[in-house]
């Protein structure tokens, strides 16, 4: 997902059965993990279905490690669907306790393991991006129940699944490169939630008290947590409903934190998202869902006197939204400027309250972008709208959207001259290309 988006739920794509399972797989467990694997294999893939293992170029500063790394997720990317298939089944066979950290629905928190490990793994080197990414994820495997103790085991199947295909660059000195590194990785998620465990659950109860529908598809849904929950505008958050047990996903704060802590959510219902079509369809006041801890660093910078950029496609308006009220609580009286994109002005679901914000705020100015028909905006795509307008040479840049408009806007923004570590979203292949 990109976290920042105001949803993330991928269609699910059943994931090919591993053609050999392990050999120390008896005929039950065979059967076991081939019916697990059936039912909910996911993966994040590409147009063709198979897992997207993205590489990163040659880096003449690497480190030894990296270089070995990187060799091996070259040679993996293009059985990456196998790859994800045999790490599974070896994780469950050889660790049958496991199995109940996973829901039947395993799209998103299954294989999304298996390629933060891999990302992680690949951008060692960057370690400023990616600590804080790690202690997030492991703040964030508490809901789960993971333990400490769970972490060899998955070391375990990683190393059997990469031997396995990489065949031709594995050898002692590639595995031992993947020992240290999984070890540093794995490090840090566990102090991570360890010093979290000190001072927060590892989730939140919290009660539905209002849901609005905005149209057929989204809904605006507030809650009430059982205690405080502390977070910051331009975060967001993991739920899971009572309807898909176990089963979470990603949704972004559409507020900043309010004194009566009630907290609001953009919800919009997507082909096959279970969660989604069970928040917007099914669920009432008086449900109680779970929260998981809050995540993510697109908050705002007070300490600087830049104007922010904020782009918002879709539900990623939410965060935008947050962010704006964050600005005005801490009476700074910054320039901010608002591209809100749609595909049509039926898709502008939230327009009458951002005009309401600018109407507030002299500082504040929104500019909604429509791709298709008639509008009272702007008509095109969101990325070529905001380099129609600026210079943006002393704004910070926020954006919140699908993946394919976080990817688009960042080439826009860096192509209007905003340097990298001036744009802020939640999506790590995103940051870690930011930070290269």
């Amino acid at each position: 997902m990109a976290a920042g988006s105001g949803v993330a739920e991928s269609l699910p794509l059943e994931a090919p059965v591993p053609t050999e399972l392990p050999p120390e797989a008896g005929a039950g467990a065979r059967a076991e993990v081939r019916d697990a694997i059936e039912a909910g294999a996911r993966a994040e893939v590409g147009a063709a279905g198979v897992p997207r293992i993205e590489v990163a170029p040659v880096d003449p500063h690497a480190s030894p490690d990296a270089v070995l790394v990187r060799r091996t997720m070259a040679e993996i990317a293009p059985v990456a669907d196998q790859v994800t298939s045999y790490f599974y089944s070896l994780l469950f066979v050889r660790h049958p306790d496991l199995r109940g950290l996973f829901p039947v629905a395993m799209d998103a928190q299954r294989d999304r393991l298996l390629k933060a490990l891999l990302t992680a793994a690949e951008h060692m080197d960057s370690p400023a991006v990616l600590t804080g990414y790690l202690r997030q994820l492991g703040r964030g495997h508490r809901k789960y129940g993971t333990q400490a103790a769970h972490y060899p085991a998955v070391g375990e199947a990683l190393m059997g699944a990469l031997s396995r295909y990489a065949v031709t660059s594995w050898d002692d000195e590639t595995e031992d490169a993947w020992v240290r590194t999984y070890t540093t990785i794995s490090q840090i998620m566990i102090d991570a939630a360890a010093e979290n465990e000190r001072h927060a659950p590892a989730w939140w109860q919290a009660e539905v008290v209002s849901h609005e529908l905005r149209t057929s598809e989204i809904a605006v849904i507030t809650i009430r947590p059982d205690q405080p929950y502390p977070f910051r505008a331009g975060q967001y958050t993991s739920l899971e409903t009572p309807w898909w047990p176990r089963v979470w996903r990603h949704y972004s704060f559409a507020s900043a934190p309010r004194p009566d802590g009630l907290l609001s959510f953009h919800v919009k219902a997507v082909p096959a998202g279970w969660v989604s079509n069970a928040l917007v369809h099914h669920a009432v006041p008086g449900d109680v869902l779970r929260l998981g801890p809050p995540a993510g660093s697109m908050t705002v910078d007070h300490s600087t006197d830049n104007g922010l950029l904020c782009l918002g496609g879709g539900t990623g308006i939410a965060p935008i939204k947050a962010l704006i009220e964050d600005v005005a609580e801490h009476g700074h009286r910054r320039r901010v400027e608002v591209f809100y994109g749609a595909r049509s002005d039926q898709d502008l679901y939230d327009i009458e309250t951002m005009l309401r914000l600018e109407s507030e705020h002299p500082w504040l100015a929104v500019r909604p972008v429509v791709a298709e028909g008639p509008t009272q905006g702007l008509t095109g795509q969101l990325p070529e709208a905001v380099r129609d307008y600026g210079p943006w040479h002393e704004y910070d840049a926020y954006l919140s959207g699908p993946p394919g408009m976080i990817r688009s806007g960042l080439d826009a923004l860096k192509g209007a001259g905003i340097p990298s570590e001036r744009i802020r979203h939640d999506s790590l292949e995103e940051l870690v290309a930011a930070a290269n």
